[in-house]
């Protein structure tokens, strides 16, 4: 079982940026992809962003490409997503998630998840 906590969200206006990580206490997730998934108040869980373990490959949704960017720190177990030129449809709370195997944009793929972290932008 590998635990993974998410932080770093928080409010800012429309066109601010923020960065949320997820971290696995105890436990190394450089044998893991990450993915960054969020799920905005009445609607379905959505891929945001997924990493490969070595951080060579990287997908992202249409709606945050050029705007939001993932990466990791294999050597401190922790996972960013860098979020920049926010928009009040950016709102939700956001979850990241390891699988075994490569990058993956479908969450059924994930084994592991965090609780997730509000981010919230105001127009």
């Amino acid at each position: 079982q590998v635990q993974l906590v998410e932080s770093g969200g928080g409010s800012v206006q429309a066109g601010g940026s923020l960065s949320v990580s997820c971290a696995a206490p105890g436990r190394t997730l450089s044998r893991y992809a990450m993915g960054w998934f969020r799920q905005a108040p009445g609607k379905e869980r959505e891929f945001v962003a997924t990493i490969s373990w070595s951080g060579d490959m990287t997908y992202y949704a249409d709606s945050v490409k050029g705007r939001f960017t993932i990466s990791r720190d294999n050597a401190k177990n922790t996972v960013y997503l860098q979020m920049n030129s926010l928009k009040p449809e950016d709102t939700a709370v956001y979850y990241c998630a390891a699988r075994f195997g490569g990058p993956y944009t479908l969450g059924s793929g994930y084994n592991y998840w965090g609780r997730g972290t509000q981010v919230t932008v105001s127009s």
